[in-house]
């Protein structure tokens, strides 16, 4: 058994990343909603709970509390945000309305000497003052700490920035260790999960494999399994996975909606079919896809046609597979995580089709060999699984396709044009390299693609006037894709595309790029 960190979400939108700064550690740790009752918790057994920040205030009656068993079980505990102050209010201290509101970087100064901040500073005032640069978000504040706590830092808005009952191992942060932003963060909650919890870093991708093959095994016993094979990340690794444990009792459904990229069908099939020897059916609905589109313009009613006709077609096939008795699916574990919701006082990010969202008329046990792990945890399995890094380590890429690529309605036309101008833009990226850090602009960008616009521009050809189509290029750099900057490509990179995607493919005569951040943009148009 794994050491184990519970993290109880009161709603904040940055919650995974807390989670995700543990693994980084090698300790496992989940996220579960605020309200999960007591005997949960004892059940979880876990060596430390944190409290994650939310939106609600403390002083508003009916505002989330922490259940009780929290404070009673004997481990350490922190809160952040939202946590700190609820744990303040249940401690028997006071949480008020701040006069001044904080966001976005502070400093703040660490005062006591704590266990939990001993030696972890930024910098020193001329003082000697220990000083950190933080990310802070919120507008109540504690005024008045329980009984046992003494003051662990402070900024001149917020006189208790941190506070810490190190006889307890009780602590409170008014910022957010688990952001990018705050310079230590990533010291803080090391010193808080290895140091004062004392987990053990024991949770690796090399002894998970060995673990996720006996529970696979065990789990679906001589039983045949079928799998949705999209050709992403997330199913191809639960392709790999599947297919280590039980080899020919897995049949992968491989469905090309005639959305996908530049040959990627055919990549798929030689990569699982030819290579790792997977049992895999190809399924070519494009004709089907593509009329269900036709005069549909609303992106969400695209993405519901494009979810509901995956849903048909691998029914379909399903239904053929007589001896089959259970679906994998490639969950993994932010999916159930937005789609569980944030407990009583929280929303549903989004739901997702794959938890939850294939007819119950299958008749088949859920199998979802990845619904623990983040993304990161996700390439670096099918690293271990031996799949290509090339195709592990490729940029996300939506299930919808290129079917929210293409703006407005969705033409065999237009997708045959955008397939072409995205796999020249990705060419490029792939073999133009950074001088300075000597990796090329694709391993650069956390995501790059064209988008097809739906408007024609005049152009000049030779001597003749042109009346074509336009493509945007986008590229970001972000660590969670929560926020996201534009990619400052090198203008030749650019300049070299643009002419290639003109000369090369016919019916584009314009492009343009996309500079916009996330907020106020999302990384995909639609």
């Amino acid at each position: 058994m794994h050491d184990k960190i519970l993290i109880l979400d009161f709603g904040s939108q940055v919650t995974q990343l807390i989670a995700r700064r543990i693994r980084d550690s090698h300790v496992y740790s989940e996220i579960h909603p605020y309200d999960v009752d007591e005997a949960f918790i004892r059940d979880f057994a876990p060596k430390g709970i944190i409290l994650s920040g939310g939106p609600n205030s403390v002083t508003e009656g009916g505002s989330p509390r922490a259940p009780q068993a929290v404070f009673d079980l004997g481990v350490p505990v922190l809160g952040i945000c939202y946590g700190m102050q609820t744990m303040a209010e249940q401690l028997g201290g006071k949480v008020v309305l701040g006069n001044v509101r904080e966001f976005g970087y502070a400093e703040v100064r660490a005062h006591n000497h704590t266990s939990f901040l001993n030696g972890i500073e930024d910098f020193q005032t001329a003082e000697g003052h220990g000083m950190l640069k933080v990310w802070m978000s919120h507008g109540d504040k504690v005024s008045d700490m329980p009984v046992g706590f003494k003051l662990m830092a402070s900024t001149p808005a917020c006189p208790i920035a941190a506070m810490a009952d190190d006889e307890r191992h009780f602590y409170g942060l008014q910022w957010h260790p688990e952001v990018t932003h705050t310079v230590q963060g990533r010291a803080m909650l090391d010193r808080f999960v290895l140091e004062l919890c004392g987990a053990r870093p024991d949770w690796e991708m090399g002894h998970y494999v060995d673990e996720a093959v006996e529970k696979i095994r065990a789990q679906v016993g001589d039983e045949h399994v079928i799998l949705g094979l999209s050709g992403g990340v997330d199913s191809s690794v639960a392709a790999a996975l599947l297919h280590r444990a039980i080899g020919a009792q897995l049949t992968c459904v491989f469905v090309d909606h005639g959305l996908l990229r530049l040959n990627e069908a055919e990549q798929v099939m030689t990569t699982f079919a030819d290579h790792l020897g997977v049992k895999v059916i190809h399924v070519d609905a494009s004709e089907v896809f593509l009329s269900k589109l036709a005069g549909v313009t609303d992106p969400e009613a695209k993405r519901k046609i494009i979810g509901a006709e995956f849903v048909e077609v691998f029914q379909t096939e399903a239904n053929k597979l007589k001896d089959a008795k259970w679906l994998a699916q490639g969950t993994i574990y932010p999916d159930v995580i937005e789609s569980a919701g944030k407990g009583k006082k929280g929303h549903t990010i989004k739901s997702h089709h794959n938890v939850g969202g294939l007819p119950e008329t299958l008749n088949l046990k859920l199998l979802e060999p990845l619904r623990e792990l983040f993304k990161d945890e996700v390439r670096e399995l099918g690293v271990k699984l031996g799949l290509p890094p090339a195709m592990v380590y490729r940029h996300p890429f939506p299930g919808p396709g290129l079917g929210v690529r293409i703006l407005g309605e969705v033409k065999r036309e237009f997708a045959d044009l955008l397939r072409h101008a995205d796999a020249i833009f990705i060419e490029t990226l792939r073999n133009t390299f950074d001088k300075e850090s000597g990796k090329s602009w694709y391993e650069l960008t956390s995501q790059a693609f064209a988008v097809f616009l739906p408007v024609k521009s005049v152009g000049v050809m030779g001597d003749g006037r042109t009346y074509e189509y336009v493509v945007a290029l986008r590229a970001v750099q972000t660590l969670d894709f929560m926020t996201a900057q534009w990619a400052h490509l090198p203008h030749e990179l650019l300049g070299h595309v643009s002419n290639r995607i003109i000369n090369e493919v016919r019916g584009i005569n314009r492009v343009v790029y996309d500079i916009s951040g996330k907020p106020p943009a999302t990384i995909e148009w639609e």
